[in-house]
């Protein structure tokens, strides 16, 4: 159950970055919102992962995955340009997520 809530965590914090943008610096209100509340599940989400998964697990793959997702959200919806070199550091990322999942034990 630890990962689903992790998973949850990346899920919304995902939205809530790839909502950001369209928040126009917090002055376009509906993209704001779900922006903040999307950031605020995430944490709230992390919380319960982080009862039974180490912090630095539990950290490593949220960032890790949600820089991967990001990326690769951001060249479908927003069409930035993601080079070889950037897609070869992401598929390292994710290969680092999981050598450190593999190993890691629930507490």
């Amino acid at each position: 159950m630890p990962y689903v809530f992790l998973a949850g965590a990346i899920l919304f914090e995902v939205i809530g970055t790839m909502v950001l943008p369209l928040s126009e610096n917090f002055s376009k209100p509906l993209p704001s919102i779900v922006s903040i509340v999307a950031y605020v599940s995430s944490f709230y989400l992390l919380t319960f992962a982080l009862d039974s998964i180490h912090i630095a697990i539990v950290y490593a793959t949220w960032s890790g995955l949600g820089i991967f997702l990001i990326s690769i959200l951001g060249y479908l919806i927003y069409g930035q340009a993601l080079q070889w070199q950037s897609m070869l550091g992401l598929c390292f990322i994710v290969v680092g997520v999981m050598l450190v999942n593999s190993f890691a034990t629930i507490k």
